[in-house]
């Protein structure tokens, strides 16, 4: 990437970020899922940030006098991650090859030369770091490697994938470690049930990593949202089991979201299986996605506190081509005040409006077939209730100091 490197920066000129790095990625013949989700963590500040605090904590585990027995995928990012961060260049191309050798290893989807899906990846990540946390955590002696400056609104029962549960040890339900990487992905929902024949509300809580949401035909995250949130009716063969009734019965149902995570991730169901069909199915439907998002109704009515949360995008998966089985993925990143465009090997800068022509098309056969995955917003402001308990908290800290 040497020329296309220099072109980056005389693109930017005296504009450039003081401290920061824009690297391309090699790939390894079908590693552009990787890729495309590395860099959009790597740009995730709290994420980076928190990464780079528990390498600097864990420090005398990851000296080049020790074999290589404590390798997990954990290191092998962070070490990749400071590759980059230290880097006396300012823009290059790394080969992430012990890290995607280290993802081959532990999970063999992963292996050989298909195509992978970008957000099957990025859970897959996700929780092996959280389980690779949890078990450092368990073991004597671990550090505690969740810094108290961490960027945080989430918290409870760690998740394995969405809409799992606390785990059950010996039949008692037992919540495992909050590691760093839950404070900044993890949220809450809660799934309400009304009976309709004697009103009692059930709610089951349960933890996510990201949002997945049905599309629709020229439409908005806002309303994909409004319709993940929309109200169910249960009957005929769907009928809830009410523990009051002692009975099935017809009921009602929706999700809200209880508790919204720092870092909001929103996985767009582009691949639908189509019976008549018996195969998968690219949709390429525009799904407009705001640059500020605010999760005004769809935050669970017995808790308003997070109603009026905003979100800024940073940072946008894409993939290119026809159908679920091939294609090429991409990520549209923001960094400071710059839109970039990562493709593997290739940074470019990019304007702003180019995000329309990942929105989708309103064709069913699209001339360009460069649409919006995986979207990644970060929390910029607060809700009201937010605010007020702070304020609160703030108020009595005052008056201890009185």
């Amino acid at each position: 990437m040497g020329s296309a490197g220099s072109k980056l920066e005389k693109a930017l000129g005296d504009h450039f970020p003081e401290g920061e790095r824009y690297f391309g990625l090699e790939n390894f013949g079908n590693t552009c899922y990787c890729n495309s989700v590395l860099q959009a963590l790597f740009f995730c500040l709290p994420f980076r940030q928190q990464l780079f605090h528990y390498y600097a904590a864990n420090a005398k585990y990851h000296t080049d006098a020790q074999s290589h027995a404590e390798e997990n995928l954990l290191t092998c990012l962070a070490d990749l991650f400071l590759q980059i961060n230290s880097s006396k260049k300012k823009t290059g191309v790394i080969a992430p090859k012990r890290f995607v050798q280290r993802v081959k290893k532990l999970n063999e989807s992963f292996r050989g030369y298909m195509h992978q899906d970008a957000h099957e990846f990025l859970n897959f990540l996700l929780n092996e770091l959280v389980d690779i946390l949890e078990k450092e955590s368990s073991s004597k002696g671990s550090p505690d490697t969740s810094s108290s400056s961490s960027s945080s609104s989430s918290g409870g029962p760690a998740s394995l994938a969405n809409g799992s549960h606390p785990p059950v040890a010996n039949g008692v339900n037992k919540d495992p470690h909050v590691t760093w990487v839950h404070k900044i992905f993890q949220g809450i929902l809660t799934n309400e049930t009304r009976c309709l024949r004697c009103e009692t509300v059930t709610n089951r809580d349960e933890m996510f990593f990201d949002l997945s949401l049905d599309i629709e035909q020229n439409s908005s995250i806002t309303s994909c949202l409004k319709n993940f949130s929309s109200t169910e009716t249960l009957n005929a063969a769907d009928k809830f089991f009410c523990d009051k009734c002692c009975s099935l019965q017809e009921a009602q149902k929706r999700m809200k979201i209880k508790k919204p995570p720092h870092i909001l991730v929103i996985h767009l169901k582009r691949f639908k299986y189509i019976e008549q069909l018996g195969r998968y199915k690219k949709l390429s439907y525009r799904v407009v996605f705001p640059m500020e998002l605010k999760l005004t109704n769809i935050a669970s009515t017995g808790d308003e506190d997070y109603a009026d949360r905003e979100y800024s995008l940073f940072a946008v998966v894409v993939h290119v081509g026809s159908g679920p089985n091939h294609g090429h993925y991409i990520s549209l990143i923001k960094s400071h005040s710059n839109w970039l465009f990562f493709d593997d090997e290739t940074v470019d800068i990019v304007d702003e409006s180019n995000l329309t022509n990942v929105f989708g098309s309103v064709q069913e056969y699209p001339g360009n077939t460069d649409h919006g995955y995986i979207l990644f917003y970060e929390c910029i402001a607060r809700g009201k209730g937010e605010k007020i308990k702070e304020s609160e908290k703030e108020e009595k800290e005052k008056e201890r100091v009185i």
